[in-house]
This record gives structure tokens, C-alpha cells and sequence, in this order.
């Protein structure tokens, strides 16, 4: 049940912030809870707004709750699409098979689907999808009467709305917002472009971005209204919303009556979220904001802003594309102590790395430390066998998916990634 935001403030209140992260795989999955997610979200094959991810089959599914009970998190599954007659005929027998699995909730859009999911699921809590857009307390009090046990904000929604919504909705009403990563050009993500342009539907799991690729504009005619738009070679990014970061924010979310705080990012790879997961972690865990905040500029992200939290959101005009400042250069899969103070790490190779260039690790719950390795091998396999032959000393680990083994002043754990800096 959530507590009143003036019970409690500033860093206790921020502390109690469940941080649900993002699992467009297995591999994701594991990696969010590693560092740190109270809660993960994820989809099956269907009904997720992310199809382009890995995802997860039905099977896969009861692993992960499995996998996340076990470290005393919880499992939410995205059913969140447009949904049509076939969609519908569908998910009985669906909604049962994860009920089976013991996912903890239902992140839900269609008023059909969520019928359903009372009647085919009624163990399954109901979670209300930002895409149904709940922007006022009224909203939020029809859902929770016909059994809703959280809302997930509509982007649209500023920080004093959301105080206010708090207030006047019902206390055992669980609200969720979006803290981190990509934003719509729709926000909430109601969006018809990639449909009208592609055939492929956005609100069906299959957006192509248009609002993320170039345009070159002929004219626009609209007396006695003036749009500044500068166009250069490539064209113009009108659409091209900036990247979502309220990390220095989340005692106010916390005071503002917020119980939840999601991380975007269900097509990302294990090292964004590792880092994103971790950042936010450290922060809810007493950490200063602004010390953190650099770690996400690590990551491949566009322009940061905040949002509609403070006032309106800024595009991303003058381009489309990522910035990031540093490569993931290999994930540790095993570290052994040499008896002399040093330990062998064994690690996948991602990007290139060089002996006694500068690497950075990130562990969970642990600051970032640097290191530079020494006496790096390749460990080739037997193509045949797949048994490991003799380590081979390279001058360069630069094998994408190979495995490499060196020395390092300090240790490391299977599951921790090594980074390495882009020159600016």
C-alpha cells in the first residue's frame, strides 16, 4: 500500500521507490536484477509493444518469475497493444498460462483485455498502461473501482499533476512513472505515423520511428503562423523527442506521491541496462545525484531532458542519432585469484581492447572502478569439441563474442561489464 506523500520526505521517502527496469530478454533480465530492479517488466511473443526485442515464450516466462521470486522481485507482463477481435480470442487462454506462471501483474491498455484478465487471471494484479493515458485523478479512481491495483502516469503528466492525482485518488491506488529513456513523439505512445507510412503499427509493437528519420521540407503554408525549422544537409528532426533522465529528480517524484519509477529501454542490450539500473540504484540507495549523474552519459543516449515533469519537452531537431562516451569493451564471465594479490578474469569480448589500455569496471552496488589489463590471451575453442585449446597472447582482444583472459589488479564477478572510453 502506498504511503502518503507527507509522511514522508526528501531521501526516506526517495529510498522507498520501487525501480522497475526493463527485460526485452533473459539476458536482461538477469542483468536488471543483478543490479539492483526491485521489479522487472517484460512480454511474450504478443501483446507487448515491443516485438522488435527478444521477448520471452510462455516457457520462458515461468524461468524468469522463477528466477526474479527467488531474488525477492516481482514480474510484470506488458498486454498493452491495440488489441482486435483475433487478439482478443486469443488471450484466454494466455492470460492463464501466465497466471500459471505467477507473474505478479498485468500491464494492461484495452478495458476488453483487462475484463478478461480478471475473469481468465483474477491472481494476476491489473496495472493500468501509461498508453490508456490516465491524466486525472477521475481516471485514476474509475480504474482502481473496476479493480486496478496501480497506474502507470501519461507522460503528458507534470510533477504537480501527478501531486495532485495523488491526493484525490484513493491511497491503495499504486502510481507508476516513467523516469528513463526514449520518449514518443507521442509521449504516451498513441502514435499512427508508423502505420500510416510503413503498414507497420506502432500500437501493435512494430514501430518504425518515423518520427526519428530525416525530412527534407519543400513549403508549408499557414498564414500568420510561424514554425522556426533549419534544415542542413541531411534534412530536419522536427519529431525527434529527447531522451527522458530524471535521476537529480527522484525526491520530488517521491514527495509528489510517486510508488514506482520505470526505466524504458525493452530493445536495449544488458549493458545499458546495467548501467541505467545501476545508476538509479545507487541514488535510491543514499547516493548524491549529481555525483551519478555522468554514468549515464556513458550509454548511448540522445539529448537528455525531463520530460513534461517541469514544463514542455524540447526536441532534438538538429539531429537524430546517439552520443555516448564510452564502448562496452567485454562481460566477465569468470575472475580467480593468482595468489599473488592479482586475479585472472575471463571475459566475452564486445569491442576491442588493448593490454594496459585503461578499462572501466561496473559491478553492482559498487562505485566504478578503473583497471588495466595485462597479459591478455585469446581462449580459442575447438570448432569441433568446443573444448578450450591454449591460450594464445594477443596485442589486441578484438574477437566479437571470443573469449579472452588477463590479469587485473582488482577482481571482478561473472555478470560485471568492462568498459572502455571513446576518445572525444
Amino acid at each position: 500500500m502506498p504511503t502518503s506523500p507527507v509522511a514522508l520526505s526528501g531521501r526516506s521517502r526517495c529510498r522507498q521507490l520501487e525501480l522497475l527496469a526493463p527485460a526485452g530478454g533473459m539476458a536482461q533480465l538477469k542483468t536488471a536484477l543483478r543490479f539492483g530492479a526491485d521489479a522487472v517488466y517484460l512480454a511474450c511473443d504478443r501483446f507487448g509493444m515491443r516485438q522488435r526485442a527478444d521477448n520471452f515464450t510462455l516457457p520462458q516466462v515461468k524461468e524468469a518469475v522463477e528466477l526474479a521470486h527467488g531474488q525477492g522481485a516481482k514480474v510484470f507482463v506488458t498486454l498493452n497493444t491495440l488489441m482486435d477481435d483475433d487478439d482478443v480470442e486469443a488471450l484466454p487462454e494466455y492470460l492463464e498460462a501466465l497466471a500459471d506462471a505467477r507473474v505478479d501483474a498485468f500491464i494492461v491498455s484495452d478495458l476488453g483485455a483487462f475484463s478478461l484478465a480478471q475473469r481468465y487471471a483474477p491472481t494476476v494484479d491489473l496495472h493500468v498502461s501509461t498508453q490508456a493515458s490516465v491524466a486525472n485523478a477521475e481516471a485514476a479512481r474509475r480504474w482502481h473501482d473496476m479493480g486496478a491495483v496501480r497506474v502507470v502516469c501519461a507522460r503528458e503528466m507534470s510533477l504537480d499533476a501527478i501531486a495532485t492525482l495523488r491526493a484525490k485518488a484513493p491511497a491503495t491506488l499504486e502510481i507508476e512513472a516513467f523516469v528513463h529513456g526514449a520518449m514518443c513523439m507521442a509521449v504516451s505512445g498513441r502514435c499512427l505515423i508508423s502505420s500510416a507510412m510503413t503498414g507497420r503499427s506502432g500500437n501493435k509493437g512494430h514501430c518504425t520511428q518515423p518520427c526519428r528519420w530525416s525530412y527534407a521540407l519543400v513549403e508549408e503554408t499557414r498564414p500568420n503562423v510561424f514554425y522556426p525549422i533549419e534544415e542542413d544537409v541531411r534534412g530536419t528532426y522536427v519529431m525527434n523527442a529527447q531522451d527522458l533522465n530524471m535521476l537529480e529528480h527522484l525526491d520530488e517524484l517521491a514527495c509528489a506521491g510517486v510508488d514506482s519509477i520505470k526505466i524504458e529501454g525493452r530493445n536495449k542490450r544488458s549493458f545499458y541496462v546495467a548501467t541505467v539500473v545501476h545508476a538509479y540504484r545507487q541514488v535510491l540507495d543514499g547516493a548524491d545525484p549529481a555525483q551519478v549523474a555522468p554514468e549515464l552519459y556513458t550509454i548511448s543516449h540522445r539529448p537528455y531532458g525531463t520530460g513534461f515533469y517541469f514544463g514542455r519537452p524540447d526536441q532534438s531537431p538538429e539531429r537524430d542519432g546517439y552520443v555516448k562516451e564510452c564502448l562496452h569493451a567485454a562481460t566477465v564471465t569468470d575472475c580467480r585469484a593468482n595468489g599473488d594479490g592479482s586475479f585472472r578474469i575471463e571475459a566475452v569480448c564486445h569491442n576491442r581492447f588493448f593490454p594496459g589500455a585503461e578499462l572501466e569496471l561496473l559491478s553492482p552496488r559498487q562505485s566504478v572502478e578503473a583497471l588495466r589489463p595485462q597479459g591478455v590471451c585469446w581462449l580459442p575453442r575447438d570448432p569441433e569439441t568446443g573444448a578450450t585449446l591454449p591460450p594464445v597472447p594477443v596485442e589486441v582482444a578484438n574477437r566479437a563474442a571470443e573469449r579472452y583472459a588477463f590479469t587485473s589488479p582488482i577482481p571482478a564477478e561473472a555478470g560485471d561489464f568492462l568498459r572502455s572510453r571513446i576518445d572525444p
